[in-house]
């Protein structure tokens, strides 16, 4: 009896040890799944918030115009323009306006100024952004040179269009009744070629 006790008692050992082993194979599994999520939301992260900036107007972002508006409100909006150039690239940049008002609903069209002051080849590319930020999911671009590489050559100088809207829904917005000024502003950044 003792023997067969014993026995049982090692069958009891084994059986428990390959349950921890299963546990801790199936804690490995999760672990590891978990980790691989994480990695892939790491690579899309930048993807995954710009969809979110493009769809919310967070941060300033604007709305990519998909057609124009079908509607003028008489709601005036005053839109001043900023430009800034990072130091790496050699360019002089600037608005040819200062600002311009157009009323919710109305295409409004601005320049942007820009010119290579060294006597070299440069590529640059700018982002925007407006402020205030909420109204970003109002401002709606027709034409823009954000994000396209922009080339100039030695001391060329070149005008950049900007063509844009506010959205008329801008006047069913109580959030938005205080804003009757936006900023749109670009920077250009020094882009290096390989």
């Amino acid at each position: 009896m003792g023997v067969a006790r014993d026995g049982a008692l090692i069958l009891r050992s084994i059986n428990r040890i390959y349950e921890v082993k299963a546990n801790h194979r199936s804690t490995l599994i999760i672990l590891l799944g978990l980790a691989s999520g994480m990695l892939a939301l790491t690579f899309a992260s930048s993807t995954l918030f710009k969809m979110f900036c493009e769809k919310t107007g967070h941060g300033g972002t604007t709305q990519v115009a998909k057609a124009l508006p079908t509607r003028v409100e008489d709601r005036v909006i005053t839109i001043h323009f900023n430009a800034d150039t990072h130091t790496e690239l050699p360019w002089e940049f600037k608005p040819l306006q200062r600002e311009i008002k157009v009323k919710a609903g109305e295409v409004g069209l601005a320049f942007y100024h820009g010119k290579n002051l060294s006597p070299y080849h440069t590529v640059g590319m700018a982002t925007y952004n407006v402020t205030p930020h909420k109204a970003g999911i109002y401002f709606n671009k027709v034409e823009c040179f954000c994000f396209l590489e922009q080339h100039l050559e030695g001391g060329q100088e070149t005008d950049f269009p900007v063509q844009f809207f506010i959205d008329p829904d801008i006047v069913k917005d109580p959030t938005l009744d205080d804003v009757d000024t936006i900023t749109l502003s670009y920077t250009f950044f020094h882009l290096k070629k390989e």
